[in-house]
């Protein structure tokens, strides 16, 4: 049975939450980093705060779509990912907490898809779209950890 409208909106605004939650810290990682070895992470968090934002545009427009209204800063509910370190070289701390956030992104998306299978194809598309763009980062992240994982 598909989900309810008032369902896949707040599967919806959690996506939003979560991609909110992720630029803040891939802003804070991208910055923070210290080290030669971290230039390229931060490279990479850089160009990724540009996506996760679009994300969160998308999933904005979507939540209105639906009838719907994308929270605000007050209704944003964070905290729920691995923070940036204290240790601004621990370059190994920033790679797994991106792998697991990207991790909890695939797998979020992939209830969205399943909660709107047969019934709202379009926030099944969004949501495929993202699990995509998701996947992406992941498989760049985890070919960082192997270097240093040798």
């Amino acid at each position: 049975m598909a989900a309810s409208k008032e369902e896949i909106v707040q599967l919806l605004t959690t996506a939003y939450s979560m991609e909110l939650e992720t630029v803040i810290n891939y802003l804070a990682n991208s910055t923070n980093l210290d080290g030669v070895r971290a230039e390229e992470i931060k490279k990479s968090l850089s160009a990724d705060i540009t996506e996760e934002l679009g994300h969160a545009q998308m999933l904005a427009k979507r939540i209105k779509q639906l009838g719907g209204v994308a929270p605000g800063s007050k209704s944003v509910k964070l905290g729920n990912q691995i923070q940036p370190p204290d240790d601004t070289t621990d370059v190994v701390g920033v790679i797994k907490s991106v792998i697991a956030a990207e991790e909890a992104a695939i797998a979020h998306y992939r209830k969205i898809a399943q909660a709107t299978d047969g019934d709202d194809y379009i926030t099944q598309d969004l949501s495929i779209q993202l699990m995509a763009d998701e996947e992406e980062h992941l498989v760049l992240f985890r070919g960082f950890l192997k270097e240093y994982d040798r």
